[in-house]
């Protein structure tokens, strides 16, 4: 009886460490599946380094998700300032423009002053000579440049600079050229404003051997630029 409880124990400690070794085994591929899985996720750089270098190429790129350039941020806000900082031109849009009469008794000329005022809420920059169109009742007519040095300048935010047009009094006694409207085109700008006419209603007939009218530079006439 002795040999045979041996016997059986042996065979229970035996059974026992068979089940043991197997619920172990489902145990470690049960663990095993999410570990492999995971490494191969880092492997496919869905959330280790391969995903950093794809962040890194786009970096080296110099551009973010929208493919837009650091530097090329500044040049398309609209501001009228070139990418390295410099002032940018002033556009019609920006400008009040108004004219008067301003005339001085006894000069042989008329002479009528343009005021260009920024209201465009940033600095900008005039350079040359305005376009200059009179209306007239025998059609549009040009003014022709006086030909003085034109200097660049800065117009600062609400401030204002004027030029003048010079054009010839009729003072032949007959009805002349009437002048209808004034047209005025900012330098370097396509856009144009159209003015009432402040000067003397008629201009003389001419011979038409050139434009009887002169248009000067931005700052010669009025205050310059204030």
């Amino acid at each position: 009886m002795r040999v045979q409880k041996l016997t059986f124990a042996a065979l229970a400690v035996v059974a026992g460490l068979s089940l043991t070794a197997c619920q172990n085994g489902e145990d470690d591929m049960g663990q095993t599946a999410p570990s492999s899985a995971s490494s191969a996720s880092s492997a496919s750089g869905g959330s280790g380094s391969g995903g950093s270098d794809q962040d890194g190429g786009k970096d080296s790129a110099g551009k973010d998700s929208a493919g837009k350039g650091s530097g090329g941020k500044g040049t398309a806000a609209g501001t009228g300032s070139s990418g390295n900082g410099k002032v940018g031109k002033c556009r019609t849009d920006e400008l009040e423009i108004t004219a008067i009469d301003s005339t001085i008794d006894g000069d042989p000329d008329g002479t009528v002053a343009v005021e260009l005022k920024n209201g465009g809420g940033r600095d900008c920059v005039l350079s040359g000579y305005a376009g200059v169109d009179l209306k007239t009742s025998a059609g549009s007519l040009s003014a022709k440049r006086t030909g003085e040095k034109a200097t660049p300048m800065t117009l600062k935010n609400g401030k204002s600079v004027y030029f003048g047009i010079n054009y010839p009094i009729n003072t032949s006694g007959g009805s002349g050229v009437r002048i209808t409207g004034l047209v005025v085109t900012p330098p370097d700008e396509t856009k144009s404003v159209t003015l009432d006419w402040p000067g003397a209603a008629t201009l003389p007939v001419t011979d038409g051997s050139g434009s009887p009218v002169k248009v000067g530079p931005m700052g010669s006439a009025g205050q310059g630029e204030g």
